[in-house]
């Protein structure tokens, strides 16, 4: 399949017209509750960091730095991208089962159309080079969530979190999740496109199709993430 993905586009201008779509479909509609969950997450990581980091002999400031290094490193990329799974995997597979089990699809094919190419790669490119953005949108409301929740409940001080926050920053763990995001946002747009381009049968079937392309890609990118991790950080 991504053999045929890959090939030159046939019409540029209808491709890049298709890519601004799939962006807007796959990637700015996803970015509210990517912000809503991004910004609680946070804050609950802070106020149970801070619950249990009772002890005296421990510095506060130790909660902005594990708040901050738990985002980073697996919130952002790893629960953003399952959570992306679900929602933008389903949508995939269902409109493109629907256009499989409506004729649609067939219809460009004897219009000499590269369906894969056309349908596919839009979605690859838009998922590939949008969501870092939405990931590096999901730390710094993650971040500035854990800070929120400590104003409310008085269990650090602002100073304290944010010298937590400076504390050993190292880029390259922001570029280590950005490269974890651009896998599983390939792995989000191939795997649903996948089980919706190759249905048989009637809405019954697409609807099997978008659950095992939900489950499957979830699957996927929890491996993906643990040889990602041993490779990158170990």
């Amino acid at each position: 399949m991504l053999g045929q993905v890959f090939k030159k586009p046939q019409k540029r201008s209808v491709f890049h017209d298709n890519i601004f779509k799939e962006i807007e479909e796959l990637g700015l509609k996803s970015i509210g509750i990517v912000a809503f969950i991004s910004f609680f997450v946070g804050g609950v990581v802070a106020i149970q960091t801070g619950l249990n980091v009772d002890n005296p002999w421990i510095p506060k400031y130790l909660i902005g730095f594990a708040t901050k290094r738990s985002i980073i490193l697996e919130f952002a990329p790893t629960f953003m991208s399952v959570i992306l799974a679900g929602k933008v995997g389903s949508y995939i597979t269902s409109s493109m089962g629907t256009m499989r089990v409506t004729e649609q699809i067939d219809a460009l094919e004897v219009m000499g159309v590269n369906t894969l190419n056309y349908l596919i790669l839009p979605k690859i490119i838009a998922t590939v080079f949008f969501y870092p953005f939405i990931v590096t949108l999901a730390m710094i409301l993650g971040i500035f969530g854990g800070w929120v929740a400590g104003e409310i409940t008085g269990l650090f001080t602002a100073d304290n979190y944010i010298e937590g926050i400076r504390l050993d920053f190292k880029p390259y763990l922001v570029q280590y999740a950005l490269t974890k995001t651009m896998v599983f946002a390939f792995l989000i747009a191939t795997i649903p496109s996948y089980y919706g381009y190759y249905v048989e049968g009637g809405s019954l079937e697409v609807g099997k199709a978008s659950t095992k392309a939900v489950v499957w890609t979830s699957v996927v990118i929890i491996i993906f993430n643990y040889f990602l991790t041993q490779m990158l950080l170990g």
